[in-house]
């Protein structure tokens, strides 16, 4: 470690993207490798863009200092990229379930958050049923984060949807005819679901992970607005999303050294602090290191967790690549 940290001090920089400051609390995490390496500049590129442009912006910037070091990524997009990454295992390496982690360490799980819907209950009053959401009231105020084609947190909201309408990890016709009814019905939304457009009422209603959603209602409570979550009964899918370093990274030690510091008690009780449940949760609630208040911003879920298994998430691409536009648009 003191060497990499020398190595990386010496590089002076670090190029991290698709990170916003909201979501799952990452403003606090940057904020704490800051504070910890203030000799290494952290840049902090296209923080609001999706998983696919991450690898867009580091074919773009290949063979630059402005090429992206580490990626944050949903698990589609880096289970078709692998060929960017460079292996790399972290000192907890050993805590990190089998499952959670490509055993060379070109990919390795972060956080996960439970997919539930948020929206603003003074404007619309409770939500009880996804079939709510087809009412004129809704008029252009509901809202996917992303296009599920390629942001991960709309696909898992598509997937989402299938399961609360009686589908299943391996058919999610039913989560893109529902999407479908939304559009039909004019409730569906074209606005980029940010913090501002949230916080303005052009979006009333979003389905999005658990961490962007306790977000949503530490900000909104500050403007006056009651922001509330909605999760049908059973359905609690959760999706890890992944950290992989950039083979072509320009500053390779600082990439590492950011792993390094994601992976550690402190940056990990971060993640919890944002409602986000971090990989090495259960290592560290028997090693004693999880910070308690963090822990009690962590979804409370009805029944066993459940997410995409690598194979079912390539078909549910596939799915949604050949079906998708062609049923909501773009």
């Amino acid at each position: 470690m003191d060497a990499l940290v020398a190595a990386a001090k010496k590089e002076g920089a670090l190029n991290v993207i698709a990170l916003p400051p909201d979501w799952a609390n990452y403003g606090e995490v940057i904020k704490g490798f800051q504070a910890k390496y203030p000799e290494i500049k952290l840049n902090s590129q296209q923080p609001d863009i999706s998983s696919a442009q991450e690898i867009q912006a580091a074919d773009a910037n290949k063979g630059t200092d402005q090429a992206p070091d580490v990626f944050d990524l949903g698990a589609a997009v880096t289970l078709s990229s692998t060929k960017y990454f460079a292996p790399y295992q972290v000192a907890s390496w050993a805590d990190i379930p089998d499952a959670n982690k490509e055993s060379t360490g070109l990919w390795v799980n972060d956080y996960t958050g439970v997919m539930s819907v948020g929206y603003d209950a003074d404007k619309y009053g409770d939500i009880t049923s996804l079939d709510q959401l087809t009412d004129a009231k809704f008029k252009g105020a509901v809202a996917l984060n992303g296009n599920p084609t390629q942001a991960n947190a709309a696909l898992n909201g598509v997937v989402f949807a299938a399961l609360a309408k009686g589908g299943s990890l391996d058919d999610v016709s039913k989560g893109v005819d529902y999407f479908k009814s939304l559009k039909d019905a004019g409730t569906l939304s074209s606005v980029d679901p940010t913090p501002a457009t949230v916080t303005s009422g052009q979006v009333g209603v979003l389905f999005d992970w658990s961490y962007n959603q306790l977000g949503y209602v530490n900000k909104l409570k500050d403007e006056g607005v009651n922001w509330k979550t909605f999760t049908p009964s059973g359905v609690a899918l959760g999706a890890f999303y992944n950290q992989a370093i950039n083979k072509d990274a320009p500053h390779p030690a600082a990439a590492r050294l950011w792993e390094e510091y994601l992976y550690s008690p402190e940056a990990q009780n971060l993640w919890m602090k944002g409602g986000a449940a971090p990989v090495l949760y259960d290592a560290m609630k028997k090693a004693g290191t999880i910070d308690a208040a963090a822990e009690a911003n962590l979804p409370k879920i009805q029944g066993s967790l459940v997410q995409l298994s690598a194979d079912q998430n390539k078909k549910v691409n596939a799915y949604l690549a050949a079906n998708w536009s062609k049923a909501v648009g773009s």
